[in-house]
């Protein structure tokens, strides 16, 4: 898929063009049809998606937000590089965030919630696709996390998802990490179903910070 196919494909949704923008723009990074340091011309991506530039700057500041694209004075935007110091402040970051949702969810948690995150893992199993995969492993955190009735802090931990997720998708293309992560989502939602909030805690930190030695140390030998 290239940029073009994604434009199409988001222009079809009833949303505002800067976020419909942002969209196709977002994917397109985590694909990497941008790659880390690349400049994004706002008149070439205006052009492609047949709009001003007014839409694309306020998608970039989006993008900007989220940490996946540096504006720069004079030097327009570019596609934000990670370091390993920054993933590991960020893994830090959501370790301690998505243990407060796992905590207050649990005791909210339905049993039609423990259904819809297993139909995720059992998808997840279905496929090789990193991309896909990144998504079902957003999809089954967020079902865990959604009963806690925090949207603040759950928009908090899906952006520090999203601010990783290309590297992710690496990781996740390796299917011993793949086989892995799967075991240990199996072992967290049946702390869920057990209601068991110590033992889900124990277990989403160690998931969370293996995760996060494991992408630090992946940037430090690509740097």
């Amino acid at each position: 898929m290239n940029l073009n196919e994604l434009a199409v494909n988001v222009l079809q949704q009833q949303r505002s063009t800067p976020d419909l923008i942002a969209d196709a723009l977002r994917e397109a990074i985590l694909q990497g049809i941008f790659q880390e340091g690349q400049s994004l011309r706002q008149d070439e991506i205006a052009t492609q998606f047949g709009v001003s530039r007014i839409p694309v700057r306020e998608a970039l500041k989006q993008l900007e937000a989220e940490g996946l694209v540096t504006l720069h004075l004079n030097r327009g935007a570019m596609v934000s590089v990670l370091t390993a110091k920054e993933a590991q402040e960020i893994c830090e970051i959501r370790s301690a965030l998505e243990v407060k949702a796992m905590q207050l969810a649990i005791p909210k948690l339905s049993t039609p919630d423990i259904e819809k995150a297993a139909v995720v893992l059992e998808a997840s199993d279905q496929t090789t696709d990193a991309g896909l995969l990144a998504k079902l492993n957003w999809e089954f955190h967020a079902t865990l996390y959604a009963s806690a009735e925090r949207p603040r802090l759950l928009t908090m931990i899906k952006n520090l998802h999203v601010n990783c997720d290309r590297y992710v998708r690496v990781q996740l293309a390796q299917m011993d990490y793949q086989e892995r992560s799967q075991k240990e989502h199996y072992q967290l939602l049946d702390a869920c179903h057990q209601r068991d909030s110590k033992a889900a805690v124990r277990l989403l930190k160690r998931h969370i910070d293996t995760a996060g030695e494991q992408l630090v140390a992946y940037l430090l030998q690509k740097a």
